[in-house]
């Protein structure tokens, strides 16, 4: 069929009354506008191993001062990039559920029911995804900052997981536990130190301590990743030829911190020696092709890394409808 000049001009005529059309058609809708996202989970395999990702919504924080060592304007560059928005950055909060067979594992806890407004789904996700919390036999957590953190107990201080191992870093129990550090500390991480007494405090005597490089749960590994904090761990997951290495807050938003590693976000407590580990954990994951998790990626969180300029890039996997 050709395309005339009189056709054009036509299509161009109906195009621009389009939105009025479209704005009468939706005001007579029947269906009123939707104010949510559906439930929020994301399943894939590991080998033999099935992980699901559970949203627990995000936060959305000023962009100033978040990357204190980030050149004047470049995190506003960064943002503008990935077509974001300059003056925020909103950081997405992702857990994992690792079912291996004979135990269903949990990978830190979100934010619990003191999440901010936008966050603190992540039991309506998890539930919408039929699983129960007194189903859950081990969580892991990988450092004590409380969106990692306070899901296990409830404001009203219930546990949420009551049949639940808990297994932390033993680095980080030892720093964030200690009243001599505690003493010292600066104002800034009072709070972090409080925090952890409220968690852990009714159940320090069942708390199981881990140690780096050996595996914690079936096909889980703890791998050394401090710096972020002084106990923060990332988990080798692996079940035959599969390999996902999850690497908790290696990096925040990895569309950032991924694509600038030398950054260091205002939530590092030792910046150098965390530069130290995202550099060598996002080559290695690059090097080795290996899938990824992160706990601050835009959900669900997953892919590939890429070696760009003198950073990386994560590739998003795609989605697909089975498991």
């Amino acid at each position: 069929m050709s395309v005339t000049r009189r056709s054009a001009v036509g299509a161009g005529l109906a195009a621009a009354a389009l939105p009025s059309a479209l704005s009468s058609a939706t005001a007579r809708a029947a269906q009123p506008l939707a104010t949510a996202q559906a439930p929020a989970f994301f399943r894939y395999r590991v080998g033999d191993l099935q992980v699901t990702a559970i949203s627990d919504g995000v936060a959305v924080r000023p962009s100033e001062g978040l990357v204190p060592n980030a050149p004047a304007g470049g995190l506003q560059q960064a943002l503008a990039d990935r077509f974001l928005p300059t003056d925020k950055v909103t950081i997405s909060f992702t857990t994992l559920v690792v079912n291996t067979g004979t135990k269903l594992v949990l990978l830190d806890t979100g934010n619990g029911d003191l999440g901010a407004p936008t966050s603190g789904t992540w039991l309506a996700n998890f539930r919408a995804a039929r699983f129960d919390p007194a189903n859950v036999d081990t969580v892991i957590i990988s450092h004590f900052h409380g969106d990692h953190i306070n899901g296990l107990r409830m404001k009203d201080g219930t546990a949420r997981f009551p049949r639940a191992e808990v297994m932390v870093p033993t680095p980080e129990w030892a720093f964030w536990m200690d009243d001599g550090n505690m003493s010292q500390a600066p104002a800034g991480l009072k709070g972090t130190f409080d925090n952890s007494r409220r968690v852990f405090g009714p159940m320090a005597k069942d708390v199981t301590r881990y140690e780096w490089g050996k595996e914690i749960a079936p096909g889980i590994t703890a791998v050394d990743a401090h710096g972020h904090t002084p106990g923060h761990t990332a988990f080798a997951i692996a079940s035959g030829a599969g390999r996902l290495m999850a690497l908790s807050d290696t990096t925040n938003d990895p569309n950032i911190f991924a694509r600038n590693p030398e950054w260091s976000a205002i939530f590092d407590q030792d910046g150098p020696e965390a530069i130290k580990a995202r550099r060598r954990m996002l080559e290695m994951a690059a090097a080795e092709k290996m899938q990824v998790s992160f706990y601050h990626a835009p959900f669900p969180a997953t892919g590939f890394m890429t070696r760009e300029g003198s950073g990386y890039a994560l590739v998003p996997a795609p989605w697909r409808p089975e498991v």
